[in-house]
């Protein structure tokens, strides 16, 4: 993949790994070890956590990292505003053309990232492909494993999105189209079905899922169950109004 280097003499990203924490500080120094051991020696890439409005020590954890880590950048958001804004504030920051999102619990294996990356970038139109993970074995509790199973179930039939796990963190995109998508809460959940809007693809992939060993979750089933009716609802609006016209160039594209 072709470099470009800025006037400082440094080689630009190709990939930004955006990572939304909140509340996380006991997973934050060995999941930024394993992001690197993961991507070091393979590509320029940098890590961008965004820590929304935690209240325990992430802050003061992430500072302590990017001391000592050249490739990390840290942004926080004041006030918690939720997973999806603060996947976007990464997204916005970054100076790469291709993120992988990645949750900050330690659940996703960074090591999965090479292989999603790869085929990302074999692709001959990567722009318009999202490259998703398919967590085949889930470390959950049985009432979440239950409870995402219906959910994804429902979505796909309804959004016929081509994704059997949209709720895994583990994605690779290009970073322009995702600034195409329409921004709203909990946008997260629905990037498939967005990228499909959009006049993209989805690919899914088998990845590696691993139980939570520090923290807890920061959200609940039933908090996502109501608040998804509606956030499916409005997708599917969203669907129905979408405008792909084809295009085709009338002037001579040699021309000065």
């Amino acid at each position: 993949m072709e470099q470009t280097t800025p006037e400082n003499g440094q080689t630009s990203p190709q990939l930004a790994v955006v990572v939304p924490v909140h509340n996380e500080a006991g997973n934050i120094a060995s999941l930024i070890r394993e992001i690197r051991a993961a991507l070091d020696g393979r590509l320029a890439f940098e890590i961008i956590y965004v820590d929304d409005g935690s209240s325990d020590n992430t802050a003061e954890a992430l500072q302590k990292e990017a001391r000592e880590c050249d490739v990390l950048r840290v942004l926080r958001h004041r006030v918690s505003a939720g997973q999806s804004a603060a996947i976007t504030t990464g997204i916005r920051a970054a100076r790469s053309p291709i993120i992988a999102t990645l949750d900050g619990d330690g659940q996703n294996d960074p090591a999965d990232i090479p292989a999603l990356l790869d085929i990302y970038l074999a692709d001959g139109d990567s722009g318009r492909l999202m490259v998703a993970g398919l967590r085949a074995k889930r470390r959950d509790t049985w009432i979440k494993r239950i409870s995402s199973k219906i959910a994804n179930a429902i979505r796909a039939g309804l959004l016929k999105d081509n994704t059997a796990d949209t709720g895994c963190g583990l994605k690779v995109f290009s970073r322009q189209t995702f600034l195409s998508f329409p921004g709203f809460d909990h946008m997260h959940r629905y990037f498939p079905a967005l990228m499909i809007r959009a006049g993209g693809r989805v690919r899914s992939v088998p990845v590696n899922h691993r139980p939570r060993l520090q923290g807890v979750s920061n959200y609940g089933t039933l908090d996502r169950l109501l608040v998804g009716i509606f956030d499916l609802v409005g997708v599917m609006w969203l669907q129905r109004r979408a405008s792909l016209p084809e295009v085709e160039e009338l002037t001579d594209e040699h021309k000065p």
